[in-house]
C-alpha cells in the first residue's frame, strides 16, 4: 500500500485512540498526548516499510523482490521494530516522556498505538497482489488479498479529510483540501482513475468536510469512526467484488480452454472502482507440458462501466495473441485459441495469453539459483527467451521492475543470505524440482 494510504490511516487510528482513553488532568497534558497518540500510529503504520535500505544487500532485482515486504512485514519481527520505535519517541520527545511517567492511561494508549500501527501496516499490505509473508518464520508462504489497489484514493479521502478538519487553521485546512481535489483531478486526466470514481470521491470528501467543521456540539469521535467505518465498508465491497471477478475470470478460462487447469489468479481492481478488474491468471497444462499466463480486463458492470470506458492508463491495447518468445514453433499458441480472443468486449477483454515450457522452467530452476530465488517471489513467472518476469506488473506505467536477466548457466556464483520466503509457483517446479536453500553453497546448489 502507497505510504500516504498508510499515514493517514495511521493518524486516524491515533485519533481514535486518544478520544477512547480517559482525559488527563490538564488541556497542556490533553494536547501531549494526542500529539503522541498520532505520531506514534502514523509512524508505526509506516515503520515497516525502512526495510528499503536492506534492498543493497542482493543484486538487483531481488534485492527489492525478496527484502521490500520481508521481515519487517512478519508479525515475529514486527516486535524489535516496535521496541525501537517506542525506544526513539521515548529518548526523543521530552514532553511525552513525562507524560508516560505521569499518566497512567498515556502509557497504554501509547502501547495500543505502537501495536495498532504495526497492525494496520501489514493489514493494508496485504490488502493487494503484491503479498506478505506475516506469519515467518513458522510459516513462510506468501499470503494475497488481492482485492484493493495498491494506491487508493478512497483512504486518502476517507481518513485524510477528517484529519485535515481537525487542523486549527482555516487557511491551512482549505489549502490541504484544494491541494487534495486538485491531486485526484489530475489522476482522472491521467487515465488513472475513472470520472465517475473522481465524482464519488469529491462528493464523499465534501460530506466529510462539512461534517468536520470545527463546531461546540460536534461529538469527538463522531466522524473518526464514521470515516473508519467508510473504510471498513469499501474494503468490504472490494472484498466481495473480487471474489466475483475471479469467477467470472475463471468460467471465461474454462470456456476457452477446459483442459488447462487454473492454479491461481492475481486480482487487482482499477482505484476506487469496484467495477473494473485487471486480472493474471496462471493454468497448468500438463498434458502437453506446458503452463499459461493470461492478462485481462474485466468489468463487474459492463452496462454501467464497460471494459473500454476503465481508465485506460494501466492497460495495454489488447492485441492478437502471438506466440512466445521462449517458445519453439510446436509449443506456441494453437491457432484455433488464438481465434477465440476477442479485441473488445463490454465484459472481459484479454490482453495477451502465452504458453510457456514446463520442462525449461524446471530445468532452468535446476541449473541456475539466481532463478530459483527469483521463484522466491515470482507468482506469475514469464520465461521469456533470456529474462523472467512477474506478468503482475507487466502493465506498470512505470516498467516491470520484477524483470531479471537469465544468463548463461554457471556465469554467476550463487548469492548467499537469500530470505527463504516459500515460493509461490512451487506447484509449477513438480516433485522433481530443486528444495535446496538459497543460502546454500554455490557447490551444493549447482
Amino acid at each position: 500500500m502507497d505510504n500516504l494510504s498508510h499515514t493517514v490511516a495511521g493518524l486516524l487510528a491515533g485519533e481514535l485512540l486518544h478520544h477512547s482513553l480517559p482525559a488527563e488532568a490538564d488541556a497542556r497534558r490533553q494536547g501531549v498526548r494526542r500529539s503522541l497518540m498520532l505520531a506514534t500510529c502514523a509512524l508505526a503504520s509506516n515503520f515497516p516499510d525502512l526495510d528499503l535500505v536492506l534492498t543493497p544487500l542482493l543484486p538487483a532485482p531481488l534485492g527489492y523482490l525478496l527484502h521490500h515486504r520481508g521481515h519487517t512485514h512478519t508479525l515475529l519481527y514486527a516486535i524489535p521494530q516496535a521496541m525501537a520505535l517506542a525506544l526513539l519517541l521515548y529518548l526523543l520527545w521530552p514532553s511525552a516522556r513525562r507524560l508516560l511517567r505521569e499518566s497512567a492511561s498515556a502509557r497504554a494508549g501509547f502501547g495500543l498505538a505502537i501495536g495498532v500501527g504495526f497492525g494496520l501496516h501489514l493489514l493494508m499490505d496485504y490488502l493487494n497482489s503484491y503479498g506478505i509473508h506475516p506469519f515467518h518464520p513458522f510459516h513462510s508462504g506468501w499470503v494475497f488479498g488481492d482485492m484493493v489497489f495498491i494506491l487508493e484514493p478512497v483512504f486518502w479521502v476517507a481518513f485524510g479529510i477528517p484529519m485535515v478538519m481537525t487542523l486549527r487553521r482555516p487557511t491551512l485546512r482549505w489549502l490541504l483540501l484544494s491541494a487534495s481535489a486538485l491531486a485526484l483531478g489530475f489522476l482522472a486526466w491521467r487515465g488513472y482513475l475513472a470520472w465517475q470514481s473522481l465524482a464519488a470521491l469529491l462528493a464523499a470528501g465534501a460530506v466529510m468536510a462539512m461534517a468536520g467543521t470545527p463546531g461546540p456540539r460536534r461529538p469527538a469521535l463522531a466522524l473518526p469512526l464514521a470515516a473508519a467505518m467508510l473504510g471498513l465498508a469499501f474494503v468490504g465491497v472490494q472484498a466481495l467484488a473480487s471474489g466475483q471477478a475471479r469467477a467470472a475470470m475463471a468460467r471465461d478460462l474454462h470456456a476457452r480452454d477446459p483442459k488447462a487447469v487454473l492454479l491461481d489468479a492475481a486480482m487487482s481492481p482499477y482505484p476506487a472502482n469496484p467495477a473494473c478488474w485487471n486480472f493474471v491468471a496462471v493454468e497448468s497444462r500438463v498434458d502437453t507440458g506446458q503452463y499459461r499466463i493470461s492478462r485481462g480486463v474485466l468489468s463487474l458492470a459492463p452496462q454501467a462501466m464497460p471494459v473500454p470506458a476503465c481508465p485506460q492508463a494501466f492497460a495495454q491495447t489488447p492485441q492478437p495473441l502471438q506466440p512466445s518468445q521462449a517458445l519453439q514453433p510446436s509449443q506456441s499458441l494453437q491457432p484455433d485459441r488464438q481465434a477465440q480472443i476477442q479485441p473488445a468486449s463490454l465484459a472481459l477483454v484479454m490482453m495477451s495469453q502465452h504458453d510457456y515450457s514446463l520442462e525449461r522452467l524446471r530445468r532452468l530452476a535446476e541449473d541456475d539459483c539466481y532463478l530459483r530465488d527469483w521463484l522466491r517471489f515470482g507468482r506469475m513467472p514469464a520465461l521469456d527467451a533470456d529474462s523472467v518476469s512477474d506478468a503482475r506488473f507487466s502493465g506498470s506505467p512505470m516498467g516491470n521492475f520484477s524483470t531479471m536477466t537469465l544468463p548463461q548457466a554457471g556465469r554467476r556464483a550463487c548469492l548467499s543470505g537469500v530470505p527463504q520466503w516459500n515460493m509461490p509457483r512451487a506447484d509449477l517446479l513438480g516433485a522433481s524440482s530443486p528444495a535446496a536453500p538459497a543460502s546454500a553453497p554455490a557447490a551444493a546448489r549447482d
